[in-house]
């Protein structure tokens, strides 16, 4: 059994996605399967050197380069919504994962719970 964890919130202005990012690392902790997708506005989390000064909140790229030290398994992007973003692999953090289809992504997961 594995659990996908869907973020399709910003990463900043609400915190439905650092409470998913949280639930994933708890999972992950007690050694259960888990994966992160990013989708809709979500994607913006995989972005590369984020400057958050301006709205005085710590960027969230150190909390997704712990991903793997946790244990996530993986972490996936929506290739529409990089596309619709302007995202490419280059300008995102190491280690994610292009999907194709989210739908084959959520497919292959026993259980699927969405942030927000």
């Amino acid at each position: 059994m594995s659990t996908l964890i869907v973020i399709d919130q910003p990463p900043y202005g609400a915190w439905a996605g650092r409470e998913a990012l949280d639930m994933a690392f708890s999972l992950a902790a007690f050694d259960q399967p888990v994966a992160l997708l990013f989708t809709g506005a979500g994607v913006n989390w995989l972005r590369k050197s984020q400057e958050t000064m301006g709205i005085e909140q710590k960027s969230v790229e150190r909390n997704l380069s712990a991903a793997p030290v946790f244990g996530v398994e993986a972490i996936y992007a929506d290739a529409t919504a990089c596309a619709l973003y302007g995202l490419v692999p280059d300008s995102m953090v190491a280690g994610v994962a292009i999907a194709e289809s989210s739908a084959e992504v959520i497919r292959q997961h026993s259980h699927t719970a969405f942030a927000g």
